[in-house]
């Protein structure tokens, strides 16, 4: 009893350390405690059985498992015959992190190269009109200028994003090899 008492422990550790870290990239402690308990388990489980083992809603396990699966960090899987749906986390943690984070930055990407093009191009609008006081349109092509650098920022991480995805990453920062058991 004592031998699972402290494999449980161990596991709760890495469980807290893991829901406390996802809930830094705006990821509720709850789903990052479901991810951390399906990491750990030796197999797939239901909803049912991830409600009991987590003490949570089934309208929140369901809630959470679609958020794991939309970050691709949870797996439906099919076992024949079990009709009932069953999920299992993704166990390399390479993929795990690339998925994450490619899926974060490509929305957060997104959402700013979209807000500075269009604000870029009202500024050069801004600049073309004979009408505007000229100390208006300096500020307009600083503004300008500032805007085309972090748009520069912005297609090197699409190009970093590129490179995760791609796992080119890998041939500049190589994976560390298993240990030999």
């Amino acid at each position: 009893m004592e031998g699972e008492k402290r494999l449980v422990q161990a596991r709760e550790r890495v469980i807290e350390a893991i829901s406390q870290n996802m809930n830094l990239y705006g990821v509720t402690e709850s789903v990052g405690r479901l991810y951390g308990a399906l990491y750990f388990q030796g197999g797939p489980l239901t909803l049912d059985e991830m409600k009991e083992e987590l003490g949570m809603s089934k309208t929140s396990m369901s809630t959470s498992v679609r958020i794991l699966q939309d970050l691709k960090m949870v797996d439906k899987v099919w076992i024949k015959g079990i009709r009932k749906d069953l999920y299992q986390a993704e166990l390399d943690w390479y993929q795990t992190f690339i998925d994450f984070f490619t899926i974060k930055w490509r929305n957060g990407i997104s959402i700013n190269v979209s807000a500075m093009e269009k604000s870029r191009s009202e500024l050069e609008a801004l600049v073309n009109d004979p009408v505007v006081d000229e100390q208006v349109k300096h500020q307009a092509i600083n503004d300008i200028e500032k805007l085309t650098d972090a748009l520069e920022y912005y297609d090197w991480l699409n190009r970093l994003v590129d490179s995760f995805e791609s796992k080119e990453i890998f041939d500049f920062i190589p994976k560390l090899p298993k240990e030999k058991k």
